[in-house]
């Protein structure tokens, strides 16, 4: 396992839509347990594989103290509530904005192995879910905002 750099706003890498996971092999299970310890070592509660510079749709997210879930392929199968809470980001430091998210969600993944599941999540993980899930997409959360598009004229990133 290996700490990797986090790709930051600013980068192309982040506005880029992830492709499936084809392959579920030895490198898929390095990238993910790669993931975990980039996401343990800077305190994050989500990460996905664009977040480290790899364009594919795998994510984790941390879903009770110390159990995380690896989630490849997903598709949001039902939501339904509105939250809205601060959110920050690892590809974007130092910067918290409230967002609108579903308070519930329901998704189908795939494991490290190719083997598909179903996963539900309430109120913050539910957030995280549709935010990493936002990644794989080319979305960050300060799209959603008017104080994530001042951050981004001042930062003068897009």
């Amino acid at each position: 396992m290996a700490i990797r750099n986090i790709v930051e706003i600013g980068s192309e890498v982040l506005r880029k839509k992830s492709k499936p996971v084809v392959d579920f092999d030895q490198s898929l299970a390095d990238l993910l347990d790669d993931m975990r310890q980039t996401m343990r070592e800077r305190r994050g509660m989500g990460i996905s594989a664009v977040q480290v510079g790899v364009l594919r749709r795998a994510l984790l997210v941390e879903y009770e103290e110390d159990k995380i879930v690896e989630i490849i392929n997903p598709t949001i199968l039902e939501s339904m509530g509105k939250t809205f809470d601060s959110e920050g980001c690892l590809s974007v430091p130092g910067f918290y904005t409230k967002v609108e998210r579903p308070q519930y969600v329901k998704i189908e993944a795939y494991d490290r192995h190719g083997k598909k599941f179903f996963f539900e999540g309430e109120d913050y993980v539910a957030k995280c879910i549709c935010h990493e899930i936002d990644h794989l997409n080319g979305i960050l959360f300060v799209d959603y905002t008017k104080a994530g598009q001042e951050y981004k004229k001042k930062k003068g990133v897009e």
